[in-house]
């Protein structure tokens, strides 16, 4: 979870004129009478209209489901059963032969953590889409969840779309603009430059589209995203906010090592802070937890968030809060072996490298998002026992099939057993190194993280809760940020 204090387009007249094929056609005849169409023309009428679409280059499957509209859109909005009833697209703790995800509630009530794995993205064989979204605030859960069904249909429709660039027009402010010219080399691809477009406007797209959402109420309520595409041996990484992506990679002596791929967007940026300051909101922290700093309103102690971008918490957006993702692109080698993207609720307790051994160490695909989550829960026991666990949401992507039969194999009995899953399964046991200042920090506890893992779900670490990273924060004490 992250750390702060809250329309359907109509169905056009040619949709509803049989577009579904369910519908009966019409026709208005001279008397004003209304006459149905025969059976018979109407079957004919639709296969003249498919014959016709298949010569024009057609749509699989998933594009009849999500009828994506030319203006990023679509004829009428996706529900909830329509988007899972999509093939390839993974929502819930699964796995198949090139993902991994899983997700587990925390302490705090609420899951608000969302994620998606989307194979075969805009029906090309090459493309994956993967994403977590954390939310926070009251309805941070519905948030998440709102932006991980909305925001890769935009990205969808502009995919389908296959705008070129320089015949696309752009209505964006200053700072969706600049975002577009910063750090644009002559040396990337088109395709990156094409993809850091569609990435700017779908965002911008699904901010507005929360502002205005009739049941949700985003004022104090709202999301990080982190999303990866990846088309080929490209890959490009869009973030709001501090949920992170991570690859695991070989060196030149083979050896395992991390690599960060996002910047945690916080207030503690001196770029991210001087922006916020800029627009009257201010920057602290608070007294009982100095090192974590947080973006306030210019005359009121609240909401407090913990990160400089966001979807949502609009009571934040006219104080230099804004949505505008970081992007970034790799174009990926054979050195190069997975990638993993996840809520802070992992970063704040592992490092980098403590994640992508866990992962590597994994006894199979299909396990090793669940193996990061659990290591990731007994870490917050040892480090932090006086504060409630956070919501976990873990995304793994691997760049190859060399273990694709045997996970596939292993998957499926994952997935057969994932109902049953004792909360004291046995994993890989990763030993995570502390230096001497953190294993003092952890009230001079002797347990490895492997002896957490036996500690079964049903301890409650209650203890004294404190303020530390508490995600509501109204009128407490502060420090100023330096």
């Amino acid at each position: 979870m992250g750390a702060c204090m809250s329309c359907s387009p109509s169905v056009s007249a040619a949709e509803a004129d049989g577009g579904c094929g369910g519908l009966a056609s019409a026709a208005v005849s001279s008397s004003g009478r209304i006459a149905s169409r025969s059976w018979k023309e109407r079957r004919e009428k639709k296969k003249k209209k498919e014959k016709e679409k298949r010569r024009n280059g057609g749509g699989s499957d998933s594009d009849q489901q999500l009828k994506v509209g030319p203006d990023g859109g679509r004829g009428e909005a996706p529900c909830e059963d329509e988007l899972h009833r999509v093939p390839c697209r993974m929502f819930l703790n699964s796995a198949s032969e090139v993902a991994c995800l899983f997700s587990q509630q925390g302490k705090k009530g609420t899951n608000q953590d969302a994620m998606l794995v989307w194979e075969n993205f805009a029906s090309r064989s090459d493309t994956v889409f993967c994403g977590v979204f954390d939310g926070h605030g009251p309805l941070g859960h519905l948030v998440s969840k709102k932006v991980r069904d909305s925001l890769p249909i935009k990205l969808y429709s502009h995919f389908r779309e296959s705008t070129n660039i320089e015949d696309a027009s752009i209505s964006m402010d200053d700072e969706y603009t600049k975002s577009i010219e910063a750090n644009d080399k002559g040396n990337l691809p088109d395709m990156y430059l094409t993809l850091k477009q569609y990435f700017l406007e779908s965002f911008k797209s699904m901010d507005k589209e929360l502002k205005f959402h009739p049941t949700i109420d985003c004022f104090c309520s709202g999301s990080t995203a982190v999303i990866a595409i990846k088309q080929g041996q490209d890959l490009v990484i869009g973030n709001v906010g501090d949920s992170r992506a991570v690859l695991g990679m070989r060196d030149k002596n083979n050896n395992l090592i991390a690599v960060q791929l996002t910047v945690d967007l916080k207030p503690n940026l001196p770029r991210e802070a001087a922006r916020i300051q800029q627009c009257r909101g201010r920057v602290f922290s608070l007294q009982d937890e100095p090192e974590v700093a947080r973006v306030w309103l210019p005359n009121s102690d609240s909401p407090g968030l913990a990160m400089a971008r966001a979807f949502g918490d609009f009571c934040l957006k006219d104080y230099g809060l804004i949505s505008v993702p970081d992007i970034s692109y790799r174009r990926l080698t054979d050195k190069d072996e997975f990638i993993v993207l996840a809520s802070d609720g992992i970063w704040d307790v592992l490092s980098n490298k403590e994640v992508v051994d866990i992962v590597a160490s994994a006894p199979t695909r299909a396990t090793t998002a669940r193996a990061l989550v659990d290591c990731a829960v007994r870490a917050w026991r040892l480090k932090f026992p006086t504060s409630k666990i956070d919501d976990c949401a873990v995304v793994c992507l691997f760049f190859d099939n060399t273990n694709s039969t045997s996970s596939s194999n292993s998957s499926v009995a994952y997935l057969k057993e994932q109902a049953n899953i004792d909360s004291t399964a046995s994993i890989t046991n990763v030993s995570i190194d502390m230096t001497d200042d953190e294993k003092r920090s952890t009230s001079q506890s002797t347990r490895s993280l492997g002896d957490c893992i036996s500690v079964g779900e049903e301890v409650e670490w209650s203890a004294l809760q404190g303020i530390s990273r508490v995600n509501s924060l109204v009128r407490l004490p502060r420090f100023p940020f330096t």
